[in-house]
């Protein structure tokens, strides 16, 4: 696992090719891979919600119970896994419209280690501050999207010009997915703390 991370992390290109000749399946890729780096934003936003609470700002926070963020870690843990297997499904969708056809095996494993820089910037929510965390997700997802880039020709077998297509309408269908998880998510962990501003909406 350690591996692959720091081979997309520094040499892109030849870790995909590492990747892409493993043959993973699913199963081995969650749990080699996915279980593991999805704890860290899981984790770290449970310690960072019970000790330090969220703010938009560095005062007072909204902090939520042990109880309450165990059970808030929990739904946030399967959103993640969720959504690692529906980008790798509206990948395969997509990719059924060229010649050279993948997987979904194969589309599931490149959008679980295309994740990996997203699974990376979860870090910084161990001290939940609004605009800190926002600016750690738009940097995971900036390299997260120069490897969907960069890997789809190579890792699904398909052409450059067929590859930029099919990024672009991941990249934007992925967009679209984290921003749903995200919404989900700051509800979640907000009304875990009965100071919350969402309860004033009930």
């Amino acid at each position: 696992m350690i591996q692959h991370v720091w081979g997309l992390l520094h040499n892109p290109d030849h870790e995909w090719q590492q990747i892409s000749q493993e043959h993973e399946s699913v199963g081995h890729l969650y749990m080699h891979h996915v279980l593991w780096l999805a704890a860290i934003p899981v984790i770290s936003s449970l310690i960072g919600t019970t000790r330090f609470g969220w703010s938009f700002s560095a005062g007072h926070g909204y902090h939520v119970s042990l109880v309450n963020g165990v059970a808030l870690a929990i739904a946030f843990y399967a959103l993640i896994l969720l959504a690692v297997t529906l980008v790798g499904s509206v990948l395969y969708w997509k990719a059924q419209k060229f010649e050279q056809r993948s997987s979904q095996r194969e589309c599931i494993v490149f959008a679980g280690y295309t994740a990996t820089p997203l699974f990376l910037s979860g870090i910084v929510a161990v001290y939940p501050i609004f605009w800190l965390c926002l600016l750690a997700m738009t940097l995971g997802i900036i390299y997260s999207g120069y490897l969907l880039y960069r890997g789809i020709p190579s890792f699904l077998g398909i052409s450059h010009r067929h590859g930029f297509i099919l990024s672009t309408t991941t990249l934007g269908f992925g967009v679209l997915i984290l921003e749903l998880l995200l919404v989900i998510v700051v509800l979640l962990w907000s009304m875990g703390s009965e100071s919350s501003v969402v309860w004033q909406f009930f």
